[in-house]
């Protein structure tokens, strides 16, 4: 079993020191095909953690961001009547139990974790503050930011550019369940044809919907790159930090 706690020193391979990495709630449903997924799925946070676990011991500083989906999707309870600042609020907070789920199992790895949320709740988690996130991934702790922005109508993906952006992350990564970006629907067109780069002006003109487009174009404007790939291939965080080129880079027009 990897140790950890162990000094870290610096891995020759790394060439993405401290990224941002966005998961969605959904992906702790699991990967079953037997009709709609919720919840967490134990089996499933322990892989994902275990994967995140050996890109920590490499020495990459890792922020994560988590949506809600799984528990409860802001979005879906707003169309259902309900309104929608409250509805966004209760997404928010379904992120911070995933948020916990994920600190429990990383903790178990013998991975230091913090969660820092948005919205106050002293007992649960830490407060977000930009220099303290920034101070633990300096001592080698992952962070988890919870709670999206704090705000109603900002998604998940808005936030992630946004704590990107603030800790300093050389790369905002999305991980999704299919390889990268594509100009159909890989899983309903087999000959769908993924991009290898993209444009910030491409995506968002072509309103391509793997991501936030409020998200990317905070993004355009501070120049932070986005690299898009799959998350249930084993060991792409890894490739990602190593700066392989996986999946669909976007970014300015070079």
């Amino acid at each position: 079993m990897l140790d950890y706690n162990a000094p870290r020193p610096s891995h020759p391979g790394i060439r993405v020191k401290r990224i941002l990495l966005k998961l969605s709630g959904e992906v702790l449903c699991g990967t079953g095909t037997d009709g709609p997924r919720f919840g967490i799925d134990p089996d499933t946070v322990k892989t994902i953690c275990t994967e995140l676990g050996e890109v920590h011991a490499l020495g990459a500083q890792l922020g994560l961001v988590i949506g809600g989906g799984n528990i409860f999707r802001g979005l879906k309870g707003a169309a259902s009547g309900m309104d929608r600042t409250a509805a966004d609020q209760m997404g928010m907070l379904a992120t911070v139990m995933n948020a916990l789920a994920l600190q429990d199992g990383l903790e178990k790895l013998g991975v230091p974790t913090r969660v820092q949320t948005a919205i106050a709740m002293a007992q649960v988690a830490e407060p977000y503050i930009r220099r303290r996130a920034m101070r633990h991934m300096e001592k080698g702790r992952v962070v988890i930011f919870a709670a999206g922005t704090g705000n109603p109508y900002f998604s998940t993906d808005t936030a992630a550019a946004l704590r990107a952006m603030e800790v300093g992350a050389e790369l905002l990564c999305k991980a999704t369940k299919v390889d990268g970006v594509y100009d159909r629907d890989p899983l309903k067109s087999p000959d769908a044809r993924m991009f290898v780069r993209l444009s910030y002006d491409k995506f968002l003109a072509d309103r391509i919907g793997v991501m936030d487009s409020t998200a990317v174009t905070l993004c355009r404007e501070h120049l932070l790159r986005i690299r898009v790939f799959n998350l249930y291939t084993r060991g792409n965080i890894q490739r990602v930090v190593n700066g392989e080129p996986i999946g669909t880079l976007i970014g300015p027009d070079d």
